[in-house]
């Protein structure tokens, strides 16, 4: 399980972290008032303990050839396999999230595909593996997505 974050330093590293996460230990030091190598054994501790799960590039998805999102739900058609949707589907490059719902679907994928052919072709490729019945919902826009923040980050 992972660690709740209770301390105040902590969740400042992870708040400057999140924005950038390629800030360098020295920026965080200066940033909490800690030294260089407090730091550095309170980020390592955070990786550890599952916090910190790992740094990765924002990439815009139009540059990589991916300008369409969807949120597509999931129902299964025979419920007895239900939570065996995620394994079978998890090997599909174009599905970015798999979320469990609760509501009128069991699931809730948000994938990212090349052009409304290719949509349709993956939508099919899902009915097929995961024996579900789908509803899909077209992004037109994002206005804005965030990263988890500490809670008690100031904005």
């Amino acid at each position: 399980m992972v660690r709740q974050l209770d301390d105040a330093t902590d969740m400042l590293l992870t708040s400057l972290l999140v924005a950038d996460g390629r800030a360098t230990l020295k920026s965080l030091a200066e940033a909490s008032g800690l030294s260089l190598s407090a730091v550095q054994a309170r980020v390592r501790r955070l990786e550890a303990d599952g916090v910190i799960r790992g740094y990765v590039a924002e990439v815009d998805p139009e540059a990589v050839g991916q300008p369409l999102a969807a949120f597509i739900s999931l129902t299964p058609l025979d419920p007895a396999h239900e939570y065996e949707i995620p394994a079978t589907l998890e090997g599909l490059s174009e599905i970015a999230s798999c979320h469990s719902v609760a509501g009128d679907f069991s699931f809730m994928l948000f994938v990212r595909v090349a052009s409304p052919t290719a949509l349709e072709t993956l939508i099919r490729e899902i009915r097929t593996r995961a024996n579900v019945a789908t509803r899909t919902t077209v992004v037109l826009q994002t206005s804005f997505e965030r990263r988890a923040q500490p809670a008690d980050t100031p904005r």
